[in-house]
């Protein structure tokens, strides 16, 4: 069981560096560094289906996230609305937004990294992924890489003031 559940958090963490790659993508681009991985969880093991970044500046829209990004991508992939037997991860805990549509898909877990303590909709101000007036819930981990996933964004928004002049 030990064994069962230390490889359960390798392969969080494996997966979580790869969503951290996409959030230090999305940087580059002057977007919010939140990167998202969509994984398939089947008997043959984990398939990666989707992946994505933050779009909000470049594509101009509130809907650019990266987590909704990823279930559109997967959606379109596996030919299906229902993620069921997916795992989302993602570097920063979702919005309120982005967390409706985790339950609106189906999707089976989450796993994410920094907290958002000003926005989050799945642990920190709100539990909408586990809440028991909903029609589905899924299970939740979060904390994984927290340090470097909040750090990343914590530089991004340093850099960001730093340029802005004042007044």
């Amino acid at each position: 069981m030990e064994n069962q559940q230390n490889n359960a958090q390798s392969q969080d963490i494996r997966w979580m560096r790869r969503a951290l790659q996409l959030a230090e993508q999305a940087a580059k681009l002057d977007e919010v560094p939140v990167g998202a991985i969509l994984v398939h969880n089947s008997k043959l093991g984990e398939k990666l289906v989707a992946k994505a970044f933050n779009r909000r500046e470049s594509w101009k829209t509130p809907l650019g996230h990266a987590e909704l990004i990823a279930i559109q991508r997967a959606s379109q992939k596996l030919g299906a609305w229902r993620l069921s037997d997916c795992t989302l991860y993602v570097t920063l805990e979702p919005c309120v937004m982005c967390a409706g549509a985790l339950v609106q898909s189906r999707i089976s877990r989450l796993v994410f990294g920094a907290k958002d303590s000003k926005g989050g909709g799945s642990v920190s101000l709100y539990q909408i992924p586990q809440d028991t007036r909903l029609n589905h819930r899924l299970e939740v981990t979060g904390g994984v890489l927290e340090e470097e996933c909040a750090l990343l964004l914590s530089d991004f928004f340093r850099a960001k003031r730093k340029k802005k002049p004042r007044v």
